[in-house]
């Protein structure tokens, strides 16, 4: 069977000038096409700016880090004056705890309040510190929400980068609605089972630590303690981008599956599509498209079920250029 779909398009938090409100220092915004047009359609939008929610208004003094990068200060660019560090992070602790139906963050770069790194912080010489530093309030709000799925929008060019956002996206968005339907020690299992082969792909050692931790469970175990010891395990591991060795590895696994449906040329076949993909012949696509297509001919409930086959809305089209 398939996993099971979610009952609401997921939601996700974004800097407000990339959604192309005018809530820059300048009355401008950074509207940013891939989310408004590609992303637009499969999701629903918390369009979030700091800067604006403390009350600096438009137009503004543009705001810098200074200071310890570790630590900065967040003064206006001309004339210095209150550090606004202390609101930022107030902001961003506020929102953490408020928005608590959001399944992502798409933060703006650069920014001195929502860049997630590499942001300048300037020294008492004028100068940007050699270590780049994160936005005020999105360091406050990460600190937060360490499990959340977060990235930075100009990083979700890279169609790598991208598809990995998205697949942590839909995984958060499937665990929130198994925390909705009620924990139990089955629907852990039954959660895991689904996982699997994306988290073999992403990490192949958080794969075996994973199964090692619910291989130890225990009748009187608890879910509601094991379950939020996994989940951050498993967020903190599909952050690791899979490659075409793990890509290939998990495909090579998924199709011992079918070997007793297949004839020798069905499986010459796709031994030869998935040596080319990881070779870089032909993109991850390519072979899953031939899966499927001997898996609909052969249906094995096990594989259908996993979440590696469909993390994300096939419309999206993730998997064209990895």
């Amino acid at each position: 069977m398939n996993a099971p779909p979610l009952a609401h398009k997921p939601r996700l938090a974004i800097s407000a000038c990339l959604t192309g409100q005018p809530v820059r220092y300048n009355a401008g915004h950074k509207a940013s096409s891939l989310c408004l047009e590609l992303l637009g359609e499969h999701f629903q939008w918390l369009a979030l700016c700091p800067e604006m929610a403390i009350g600096l208004g438009t137009p503004r003094e543009p705001i810098r880090l200074v200071g310890d990068p570790e630590h900065p200060a967040v003064v206006g660019t001309r004339t210095g004056g209150t550090d606004l560090a202390g609101p930022l992070r107030a902001y961003a602790e506020q929102m953490a705890e408020e928005a608590d139906d959001i399944c992502g963050y798409i933060f703006m770069q650069k920014s001195p309040s929502c860049g997630l790194e590499r942001v300048k912080v300037y020294q008492d010489d004028g100068r940007p510190a050699h270590q780049g530093g994160r936005g005020a309030y999105a360091a406050a709000f990460c600190a937060r929400r360490p499990d959340l799925p977060i990235e930075e929008e100009g990083r979700l060019h890279d169609p790598v980068l991208r598809e990995n956002f998205i697949a942590r996206v839909y995984a958060y968005a499937d665990w929130q609605q198994l925390l909705r339907q009620g924990l139990t020690r089955g629907a852990l299992i039954r959660f895991h089972s689904r996982y699997k082969y994306l988290l073999m792909a992403h990490n192949p050692e958080a794969y075996r630590r994973l199964g090692r931790l619910l291989g130890s469970l225990r009748r009187d175990d608890d879910p509601a303690l094991v379950g939020p010891r996994y989940f951050t395990q498993l967020m903190q591991a599909l952050r690791r981008c899979a490659s075409r060795g793990t890509h290939g590895n998990v495909l090579q696994h998924l199709s011992g599956y079918l070997r007793n449906g297949l004839d020798q040329a069905d499986k010459a076949e796709l031994r030869q599509i998935i040596d080319q993909y990881q070779h870089g012949v032909v993109p991850l696509v390519v072979p899953l498209t031939l899966l499927r297509h001997h898996l609909r001919n052969h249906p094995d409930p096990y594989l259908l079920q996993q979440a590696y086959l469909h993390p994300h809305p096939p419309e999206l089209g993730l998997r064209n250029a990895i």
